[in-house]
């Protein structure tokens, strides 16, 4: 339809590209999940040539989310567009067809750079070349699956006259889409916009194809250029949830959404996004990725919906309006505060869970509920907020090689700060280690390092309360990189670039928190290395040593 606009998401192939956002199979099927639930019409799972692993995760969403009724949707809803990138080369295209096609509804998306100064630097390739190969290759991709999309690499600052070659030249070979990333965010608004339009009046067979915008964030303008292509005639919008990727970034999903939404009269244009899904996404990503939403971010953030200025309290208790442009409860940030305590039954809970977008099975619910009396015993009233965190906690989490199962410290102004950390091991083994840092969270993470021996150093370390009070939820999330040499390669730029693991953790007690999500980073770049600390696992009886 002329007035709908598909979402693509690639928070799963150009958003694990931004440093630190490595996820893992596992994770990234939840949040393909997510999105199918959140209603993005096409997922990019990845970049099957990159490795075995990226390859298997794709294969997984395919099967798994891109199937009818596999993905949580409703019966009306088709699955999502599964789609994968791919370089213009055979091998790449192979890989991806191979990751894709289990699908319903398969995509290979291939790229080739057209500026000059990629085809000069990086291609080593002339213009006739770089036509020769676009022609071949989408035609090899076309060959494979009936949906194919290409994009002209960093088309920003590429010749127009260039691009209307190149993409005709696609179009010819069988593209369907036809993607225009402004692959550094170089440009303005007004010229790609302009740049859009041009595509759309002088591209020959363009009218069978549907123009595709991808932005990226490095002035600070990948949602205005986003929008100002949709508003030239582009009907998909390349997005990434919180607006995470290389460098400064991509645009963010919930950004274009909600301007759409928001803004109806101005651009009579609609998605298929369930909003009230917005603020459930962000948190999973934020939390898998473990890179933090700042709180002045738009529609997300935790302050885009706080009014602390008396002259704005004043007007939105006069008339919610005069400072809010959409309500909370549109993106999913609800002001409830559900009357739910240590006398609320099992049904109780299941129920608002349903509500709030959460569909536990019986095992789920009952760890869930477990957590929840324990977490009454110790808070009077339990809002929607600390049920979201303690889902996250609970569900949320890498293949737990170690467990927390017991932790004690000492801090304060007259002593040494000093940690006991009880560990499960692998086996089932317990793990005992005591340490003493500069204060009591490096006392517990060096007894933990102790214990795990999966060399790392932690690159960030951020803390916030859930909720407003003295017993609120505390969540925290960190990021370390391995200390032994663990790289990833970027297929895409054709690179190795060091390897970074997120860790997120929910506890009323700040200390615990920090020491889940430390052994949740941790726990995943033991899977990377397939190193499980041997020391702690050889010793057939509980260890207690003391650190300095």
């Amino acid at each position: 339809m002329d007035n709908y606009v598909r979402i693509f998401d690639t928070t799963l192939r150009d958003g694990e590209q931004s440093p630190g956002a490595t996820m893992t199979s596992a994770e990234k099927l939840e949040v393909a999940r997510t999105l199918a639930r959140l209603g993005v019409d096409v997922i990019e799972a990845g970049f099957p040539a990159a490795s075995p692993d990226d390859l298997e995760a794709v294969r997984r969403i395919a099967i798994e989310v891109g199937q009818p009724g596999r993905s949580d949707e409703p019966q009306t809803r088709q699955p999502p567009i599964i789609c994968g990138l791919a370089r213009t080369s055979k091998n790449d295209i192979d890989k991806a067809w191979e990751a894709v096609k289990h699908a319903a509804r398969p995509r290979i998306h291939t790229f080739l750079a057209t500026s000059e100064i990629h085809m000069r630097y990086k291609l080593k390739m002339d213009r006739e070349q770089v036509i020769e190969r676009v022609a071949q290759m989408v035609a090899y991709a076309r060959s494979l699956c009936a949906d194919v999309e290409y994009s002209p690499e960093d088309a920003g600052r590429s010749d127009p006259e260039f691009l209307y070659l190149v993409l005709g030249e696609a179009i010819k070979a069988g593209a369907t889409t036809l993607n225009i990333p402004d692959t550094v965010g170089y440009t303005t608004p007004e010229e790609f916009g302009a740049l859009i339009a041009g595509i759309l009046q002088h591209t020959p067979g363009i009218e069978n194809c549907t123009v595709s915008v991808h932005c990226h964030d490095d002035l600070g303008l990948a949602t205005a250029n986003t929008l100002a292509g949709i508003h030239a005639g582009a009907r998909q919008a390349e997005v990434t949830i919180n607006g995470i990727g290389e460098r400064a970034g991509n645009t963010a999903l919930e950004e274009v959404v909600m301007a759409l939404h928001t803004r109806r009269p101005v651009f009579n244009l609609a998605t298929g996004i369930d909003t009230t899904q917005l603020m459930r996404a962000s948190k999973l990503v934020s939390n898998y990725t473990g890179i933090v939403v700042q709180p002045n971010k738009a529609i997300v953030g935790a302050n885009a919906f706080a009014h602390e200025a008396g002259i704005h309290q004043d007007g939105m208790l006069k008339h919610q309006q005069t400072y809010e442009i959409m309500l909370p409860e549109t993106v999913g940030v609800t002001q409830t505060r559900l009357v739910l305590g240590k006398h609320s039954g099992r049904h109780a809970l299941k129920s608002r869970l349903t509500e709030m977008g959460y569909a536990l099975k019986d095992a789920e619910l009952d760890k869930t509920f477990e957590r929840f009396k324990n977490l009454a015993d110790k808070k009077k009233i339990i809002t929607d907020a600390d049920l979201e965190a303690l889902v996250a906690d609970e569900f949320y989490q890498p293949r737990e090689i170690f467990t927390l199962d017991g932790l004690q410290v000492a801090c304060g102004t007259i002593g040494m700060p000093t940690a006991t950390v009880r560990l499960c091991g692998p086996d089932g083994q317990l793990h005992l280690q005591a340490a003493i840092g500069t204060g009591p969270v490096d006392a517990v993470y060096k007894a933990i390092d102790a214990i795990v021996q999966a060399p790392a150093t932690l690159l960030e370390f951020t803390i916030h309360a859930v909720t407003e009070g003295i017993d609120a939820l505390g969540e925290v999330t960190v990021r370390i990189q391995g200390t032994n040499g663990q790289h990833t390669f970027d297929a895409q730029k054709e690179m190795q670039q060091p390897r970074t693991f997120g860790g997120h953790g929910a506890d009323t007690d700040i200390i615990v928190a920090s020491a889940k999500a430390y052994l949740a980073a941790l726990n995943k770049l033991l899977v990377a290395t397939g190193s499980y600390g041997t020391e702690a696992e050889q010793s057939s009886e509980v260890k207690v040593t003391a650190a300095a």
